[in-house]
């Protein structure tokens, strides 16, 4: 039996109830079933965390996170929050607890299930198959340098301004990470910076470029971040592993997001640096907000939190043919033509999102017999 390994569960608001639902029963049928264990905690994170402790992130929630081995996130956020303070409203506890972790490299797959490929808005040949990596460096950059503000310069004018600033030591960290996601992959990464206007970024070339002589076996490329936002669109199977700036990941995820033709299946990864053990710290959590105007009504997607799920099994525990598994059920579910509203096709079956998880169990069942 392969050890307990510590799982933080944050559910969240919204919609993140149900989808988290759907994958705790994954998580016991995988002890049932494949004798692989979780020790499950649950916390508080966001509009939930708020209501019940008056903070969208409590002290207990960022004991737990840094107790366990992987943290497993819902969503956050919510109408019902918007006029609260700036430090008191949900998205606040998202970014807080990555700060705690430590979270600097935020994983983000662009995959195109055969099945879906019809749903993009882009042609079928070229959405068809893809199976991209978005590696964007989450705790630097323009988002985070300083000085940031706005001044007032009298007379009616304001002036406002942020610093986009990085040092060697995080654009190799992060590099490192796309090399190690290459090599399992398709061996390519492509470096996305505006070297042609922006200082920053000239440095985040040449260290990028140290990086890469490290790893001979691997193909670096380099591209301004103008001319890959156009091939994301135009070819985006050009690419396999994809690692840029904080802002640039920002936009060039969700581009790429859309290639797949919907949200409701995208999950993520954030990912900190390994202590002296081994042990990283990492979150995952679907792209997906948290739908507030569907939450309770068992319209939610659960797929994104799913393949989520898979994302930790295979990158916090080692766990390929586990991930597999869950990925190869959801293919096949999909394949079945099954489909929850959001991602509904014409002659398809629409279920809700126990069903899909019903679904789910029993291809997992098939597969494991």
């Amino acid at each position: 039996m392969t050890a307990n390994k510590s799982l933080l569960c944050l559910p969240g608001d919204g919609i993140g109830p149900e989808v988290m639902g759907e994958v705790r029963r994954i998580i016991d049928w995988m002890g049932d079933k494949r004798a692989v264990k979780f020790d499950v905690t649950e916390g508080l994170l966001g509009g939930a965390a708020y209501d019940a402790a008056g903070t969208p992130l409590p002290q207990e929630t960022i004991d737990a996170a840094h107790k366990a081995d992987a943290v497993l996130l819902g969503a956050v956020g919510g109408p019902t929050y918007e006029k609260l303070p700036f430090d008191k409203q949900p998205e606040r506890g998202l970014l807080g607890i990555r700060k705690e972790l430590g979270l600097f490299a935020n994983l983000r797959p662009a995959l195109v299930f055969d099945a879906l490929a019809e749903a993009s808005t882009l042609k079928l040949d070229v959405v068809k198959g893809l199976d991209i990596m978005i590696l964007r460096e989450l705790t630097g950059g323009i988002y985070f340098g300083q000085p940031r503000g706005v001044e007032d310069l009298g007379g009616g004018k304001r002036r406002g301004f942020n610093t986009l600033t990085y040092t060697s030591d995080e654009v190799q960290r992060i590099g490192e990470v796309a090399f190690d996601l290459a090599a399992k992959r398709d061996k390519r990464v492509c470096s996305i910076d505006k070297a042609n206007v922006l200082e920053t970024t000239v440095m985040w070339r040449e260290e990028m470029t140290k990086v890469g002589e490290r790893h001979p076996d691997i193909e670096l490329t380099h591209m301004y971040v103008d001319n890959a936002a156009m091939q994301l669109v135009r070819n985006p199977k050009q690419f396999d592993v994809i690692v840029t700036t904080n802002m640039f990941g920002d936009i060039l995820s969700d581009c790429a997001a859309m290639l797949t033709g919907s949200l409701g299946m995208l999950p993520s990864a954030s990912l900190g640096a390994p202590d002296d053990t081994g042990r990283r710290p990492a979150l995952y959590e679907p792209v997906h907000g948290s739908a507030p105007d569907i939450a309770g009504q068992g319209l939610a997607n659960p797929l994104a939190m799913v393949l989520s799920f898979s994302m930790m099994l295979r990158y916090s525990f080692d766990l390929a043919d586990e991930a597999d598994l869950v990925d190869q059920a959801v293919q096949n579910v999909l394949n079945k033509g099954l489909r929850t509203r959001d991602i509904m096709q014409e002659g398809k079956q629409e279920v809700s999102t126990e069903a899909m998880g019903d679904a789910i169990q029993a291809e997992l069942d098939a597969l494991s017999s």
